[in-house]
């Protein structure tokens, strides 16, 4: 039995290159975004998917606490807030250990991008609140949209631009050290919603051809030095 439900499966735009087979797409995301009154276009950062709840850290399973030796710094943290996390969970990307892309602007190891209550999922500001009030940044915020104002053709223009950039943080390909784009975008309604709803209120898009670790990385793994360490 899990200690807590997992980060539910975050479909991908169809327009998005990089599904593989296991992968979701949502073929009607325009009609959901139409039932939405503003949306947030947030990078998608590339580490692991970290849940802070009061039971303890977990990964990809949430039948027990993570013990792996990238999250050691995060766990340290977590015994700093876990008393006081109550219901609250806080979802955010650990960037400890280089995945695909090592970034050179970094500041912190972890970054918010969702907070959870019970079965809500909570609004955007709600995100960026928790994500201060336990002293964590939040994933970079590329733009916010009034949704009566765009369209279908706007929406798709809007994520392949934001998604052919750089990232926020910098970004270069470890395997060649050339500088290369952001990892992909993920948009989301502002508000909150429904645990039942997620797959109607956020919307992925990756970059083809993007994961460039293997079976070997747990043993390879390296840790990512942060801007002031460069």
């Amino acid at each position: 039995m899990s200690l807590s439900e997992k980060y539910g499966r975050t479909y991908h735009f169809p327009f998005s290159p990089g599904t593989t087979s296991d992968d979701r797409i949502n073929t009607h995301y325009w009609e959901d975004v139409q039932q939405m009154n503003h949306i947030v276009h947030t990078e998608k950062l590339d580490g692991e998917n970290n849940c802070l709840n009061q039971h303890g850290v977990f990964a990809r399973s949430h039948a027990a606490p993570t013990v792996s030796p990238w999250t050691q710094d995060i766990r340290m943290r977590w015994q700093m807030i876990r008393h006081d996390l109550g219901d609250i969970e806080l979802f955010g990307e650990n960037l400890y250990a280089i995945h695909s892309i090592e970034y050179e602007k970094l500041e912190h190891h972890y970054y918010v991008f969702a907070v959870r209550c019970l079965d809500t999922w909570l609004s955007w500001e709600e995100v960026q609140f928790y994500a201060a009030m336990f002293d964590f940044p939040t994933v970079p915020e590329l733009k916010e949209e009034l949704v009566s104002g765009i369209s279908e053709e706007i929406i798709h223009k809007t994520v392949i631009e934001f998604a052919n950039e750089e990232s926020a943080f910098g970004s270069a390909d470890v395997i060649s050290g050339s500088i290369c784009t952001r990892e992909g975008v993920v948009t989301r309604n502002t508000a909150e919603f429904s645990t039942a709803d997620f797959a109607q209120n956020v919307f992925k898009y990756v970059r083809k051809g993007h994961v460039k670790t293997d079976e070997h990385w747990t043993r390879n793994w390296k840790r990512a030095k942060l801007i002031w360490e460069q």
